[in-house]
C-alpha cells in the first residue's frame, strides 16, 4: 500500500486541520484526525501525516482485527513497532485516545434523576465499560430515580461472571434504595444478552415484584455500547413492576 501525497500538495481546503475548522471533527476520517495528532509523516516512502495516519490503521488491522477496537487499548511499544512512529507521535496518540475515554465516562452530577438508559449508562460506564473481565454491578436508586450508589457485586472471568438474586437485594436493602437497575458488561463488545442474562433477569424481576423494590432495567455495556433489556424484550410486560 502506499500513500505518497503530501498534506501540501492538497488544496487548503481537502487538508485535515482547515477541513476541522470550516466542517468540524465528524466531517474528518480516521487517518486524518491520526493525522492531526501526528503533525508529520514519514515511515515507508516518507508518507504525508494522512498516509502515515492509513499506515498506522492498516497496520493496526493487520490480524483481520478492527483497527479501531485495537487502536483504544494499543500500547507505546504496539505504536512504535510501526515505522514512522516514535515515542512522542506514540504519546500524542495514546494521550488522545485517554482523554477521549475520560470524556466519554465523565459521570453525571450523582444526584441527578436518571431517567433514561443512556442516563443510567453514562453513570456506570467507568466501572464498567472498558474492564477486561465482567463485572456485575448493582445501581440504586431513591423514589424520584436519584442514584443512592452503585455497587460492583461481582468480578468474573473473561467470559463469565456470577451474580445471585440473594446477594442482589441484600445490597439494595443494606443501602434503603427503593428502586433499582442491575448492569454488567461484556468484555467481548457484543451487547447480546445470553440465555443466562435472560434468567438472571426473570429471577431478578420475580424478586422484585415479591421484596416490593421495582426492578428498573437490565443493562449490558461493552465496546463503547450498551443493550437495555427492558427496551429490546417481553421481560417487563411479563413481570410489571408497577413504575
Amino acid at each position: 500500500m502506499t500513500y505518497s501525497l503530501r498534506v501540501a500538495d492538497l488544496p487548503a481546503a481537502e487538508r485535515p486541520r482547515e477541513r476541522l475548522l470550516s466542517e468540524g471533527c465528524r466531517s474528518l476520517s480516521t487517518a486524518e484526525l491520526l493525522a492531526i495528532l501526528l503533525g508529520t509523516g514519514q515511515g515507508p516512502g516518507k508518507l504525508s501525516a494522512v498516509g502515515l495516519g492509513k499506515y498506522i490503521l492498516h497496520s493496526l488491522g493487520q490480524d483481520q482485527r478492527d483497527p479501531l477496537a485495537v487502536l483504544r487499548d494499543v500500547s507505546i511499544p504496539e505504536l512504535t513497532k510501526i515505522l514512522g512512529v516514535g515515542p512522542a507521535k506514540a504519546c500524542n496518540i495514546l494521550a488522545a485516545i485517554e482523554l477521549g475515554k475520560r470524556v466519554f465516562q465523565a459521570v453525571p452530577p450523582e444526584r441527578l434523576p436518571l431517567e433514561s438508559p443512556e442516563a443510567a449508562v453514562a453513570y456506570l460506564t467507568p466501572s464498567l465499560m472498558w474492564e477486561a473481565q465482567e463485572h456485575f454491578a448493582v445501581l440504586m436508586l431513591d423514589v424520584k430515580n436519584r442514584p443512592i450508589a452503585a455497587r460492583v457485586i461481582t468480578i468474573g472471568t473473561a467470559t463469565e461472571t456470577l451474580a445471585h438474586p440473594r446477594e442482589i437485594f441484600r445490597e439494595v436493602i443494606r443501602n434503603g434504595a427503593t428502586r433499582v437497575i442491575i448492569a454488567h458488561n461484556h468484555p467481548s463488545g457484543s451487547t447480546a444478552p445470553s440465555p443466562e442474562d435472560i434468567a438472571l433477569t426473570q429471577q431478578l424481576l420475580e424478586g422484585a415484584l415479591v421484596l416490593g423494590l421495582p426492578l428498573l432495567d437490565h443493562l449490558i455495556l461493552g465496546g463503547g455500547q450498551f443493550t437495555s433489556l427492558r427496551q429490546t424484550t417481553d421481560l417487563w410486560d411479563e413481570h410489571p413492576q408497577g413504575v
